[in-house]
């Protein structure tokens, strides 16, 4: 049976992803015993570096994969040795008009960038419609990025803070939809708006709920300027960092560890059972932390949660490519293609297309995704052979394909849906994927797809949905308590992704979490 330093821990931390990892540093810097659990072999829960095609040298991000919402202060409070790289292109959307290849390549060339909105649209208003658009968010982003590590603040003093009716409205009140067709009249260029509120969320452009709206702010706020950085090293430097961090602060670190239940008793310290493969055991925390899910936070303390089942939409695939493909578009290198966020079939009508298919319980027929090249960016997720020889690793991202699509059959429907979903990239190469793809030591193609359904058996994430639940608001609502990490149980906090300002690589819940247990 697992032998710890303690028999009872000012603080038990239930999951060792990086949210709880977060806590734990902070914790253990400020003098307290904690005891982290964690279910797997290894901590970092979705943030996690993995070599998934068998005898290669390439350690990818396997799951989550770009860095926005994770805040410096967090980085400095806890001295960790982690960095982000910002791309040099935002994003390249390819699309064939009159019968010509073409495409919107947005970077930090204003002029090149103004000149590729006039190509495609015919004129500068689109541009300086972009312009101003993303000049309101940003201003958005400036105001409410910073109190994400404060106490939660009201709805009226987030307005406050904001200090502009019209973007309030905008993103706070009205369907994100109106905005994106009073400012665009391009459907590209509509579309490629549209897709950061869609982003692990699974709605129309019109939702009356403002999911859509929740999912668009989080995208946007990240650091202030909304960029969405490469971690250095890959996601799991991020985790190595923390662990390092936790430990050196003198924080216990336990995998293999599962936790079946949380006996509260009341005011006192709370009872926190486990299984090892040795059996089960008990240890007792004067607070326990919980990394995972409200769902799961609900089962483990016996009661019914209190939301309905939350429900992934997304397909991750993860390649492996001897060298990137060659584009139809020949205006465009592809090291600059895929810098950034490449676009595929994410118009605005194909994506309102796509929701229409996958609400009626179908799979879209044009699948609309988005790619990611991190080794332009950081080589070093390769090894030195693989760099010399011109390897490149491509992250595709899956929209509109709720986990309910894979019920009946999950392994035929990700085959049939990774089919369609490369076959709307190909369209606008000049050779097929499969013709880059390198091979692992086993002859097999370096390409893995993962469903909703294969989140949730892998990392639960209840549903496959990447965030725990839907996004919140950041502010406080009834019942949210002063950092938005509070349950019913004064001893008991939620500490991962569910979290109100949950969501993403941020370690924002963990270091709430942290502050309420320290009273501040």
């Amino acid at each position: 049976m697992t032998t710890f330093g303690r028999d009872v821990y000012d603080d038990v931390i239930v999951g060792g992803g990086h949210n709880g990892l977060v806590a734990a540093a902070y914790l253990a810097r400020a003098g307290r015993a904690v005891l982290v659990l964690e279910r797997l072999g290894n901590t970092g829960g979705a943030a996690v570096s993995t070599r998934p095609f068998a005898g290669v040298d390439a350690r990818l991000s396997r799951y989550s994969y770009l860095v926005s919402l994770l805040p410096p202060k967090i980085v400095r409070d806890l001295e960790l040795r982690f960095a982000v790289r910002r791309r040099t292109v935002s994003s390249y959307t390819p699309v064939e008009r009159d019968g010509r290849p073409g495409g919107l390549l947005v970077g930090s060339d204003e002029q090149r960038t103004r000149e590729s909105f006039a190509r495609l649209t015919g004129s500068d208003r689109e541009y300086e419609n972009w312009r101003a658009f993303y000049g309101t968010t940003g201003q958005v982003a400036r105001a409410v990025f910073p109190t994400l590590t404060e106490p939660l603040p009201t709805r009226g003093e987030l307005r406050a803070r904001i200090d502009d009716e019209a973007a309030w409205r905008m993103l706070f009140e009205e369907p994100l939809g109106q905005a994106v067709e009073a400012r665009f009249a391009d459907d590209l260029v509509r579309g490629v708006v549209l897709t950061d509120g869609l982003i692990g969320t699974f709605a129309d452009a019109h939702d009356p709920s403002l999911v859509q709206n929740r999912c668009f702010l989080y995208h946007v706020i990240g650091g202030g300027t909304g960029d969405w950085d490469v971690p250095v090293g890959g996601m799991g430097a991020l985790t190595d960092a923390l662990v390092t961090a936790a430990r050196a602060a003198g924080a216990e670190i336990a995998t293999g560890h599962e936790v079946l239940r949380i006996d509260t008793h009341g005011t006192g310290p709370a009872e926190v059972v486990f299984r090892t493969a040795a059996g089960e055991g008990r240890v007792v925390g004067r607070t326990v932390l919980v990394n995972a899910s409200p769902r799961a936070l609900a089962e483990l303390l016996g009661e019914t949660p209190a939301q309905p089942a939350p429900e992934g939409a997304q397909l991750k695939v993860n390649m492996l490519l001897r060298r990137l493909p060659r584009l139809r578009d020949t205006s465009v290198d592809p090291r600059e293609a895929f810098g950034g966020t490449f676009h595929i079939a994410e118009g605005y009508g194909e994506l309102a297309r796509a929701h229409a298919e996958a609400a009626s319980g179908e799979l879209p027929s044009v699948p609309p995704s988005e790619i990611y090249c991190h080794s332009l960016t950081d080589p070093t997720i390769l090894g030195p052979e693989l760099v010399e020889q011109g390897y490149q690793t491509l992250t595709l991202f899956g929209l509109h394909t709720p986990a309910r699509l894979f019920g009946h059959d999950n392994q035929q429907a990700r085959e049939v849906l990774l089919a369609a979903t490369l076959a709307q990239l190909d369209a606008h190469l000049a050779e097929p994927l499969t013709d880059c793809l390198a091979f692992d030591a086993d002859g097999r193609p370096c390409i893995e797809a993962k469903t909703p359904l294969d989140l949730e058996r892998e990392l639960r994430l209840p549903g496959g949905h990447i965030f725990h639940r839907d996004l919140s608001w950041p502010y406080a609502e009834a019942g949210g308590g002063r950092w938005g990490v509070e349950t019913a149980h004064r001893n008991v906090l939620l500490c991962g992704a569910g979290a109100v300002r949950g969501g993403g690589v941020s370690g924002v819940p963990g270091h709430n979490a942290a502050m309420a247990v320290l009273g501040h």
